[in-house]
């Protein structure tokens, strides 16, 4: 049980690695000129293993995914953008994952983690550039977090449907 649990856990890192990756060639800012706004694709498995995994799998999860691709494809200020968006947004979910179902759908928790992935950065960038001036930059984020999150939230969403098919089919069949 343990190798299939960690094997899981290396394919969602390896496949949040390839969506954040593959998400840079997707050329957004031409529907959406806003510089820096990104679909967010490796944040549906961020979400996808705050449910079905232990909240440390998924910190080490997203850890890893922020790590290989600063290293593969990144920078250190990239790096430190992903890592405190990242961080945020996992925080945010897992503490509105509490409430699912009673107080929140998946879709909302979605879109709080887009919100406080996109705070996360802000954050970060005011320490990077020792300035507060990007707070301007926020509201545009904040506003562009709602269909990102959606879109992530449906996904996210769409996939915990299948699984649960798929384990119900398994126990049919045995």
């Amino acid at each position: 049980m343990k190798t299939k649990h960690l094997t899981l856990c290396a394919f969602l890192t390896a496949l949040a690695l390839v969506l954040s990756i593959a998400e840079k060639w997707i050329p957004l800012g031409l529907i959406v000129p806003v510089p820096g706004i990104k679909l967010g694709l490796a944040n549906v498995v961020t979400l996808f293993a705050l449910t079905t995994l232990r909240k440390r799998e998924a910190i080490a999860i997203l850890l890893c995914r922020v790590t290989l691709a600063s290293l593969f494809a990144g920078s250190v200020t990239g790096f430190l953008f992903s890592l405190f968006g990242g961080m945020l947004a996992l925080l945010v979910m897992a503490l509105l994952l509490r409430g699912e179902g009673r107080w929140f759908s998946l879709l909302g928790i979605s879109v709080a983690g887009a919100a406080a992935h996109n705070i996360g950065q802000i954050g970060a960038a005011m320490l990077w550039l020792g300035t507060t001036d990007v707070l301007g930059y926020l509201p545009l984020l904040l506003v562009s977090s709602v269909p990102m999150g959606l879109l992530t939230g449906i996904v996210c969403r769409s996939v915990l449907g299948h699984l649960n098919k798929i384990q119900i089919l398994r126990q049919n069949a045995a």
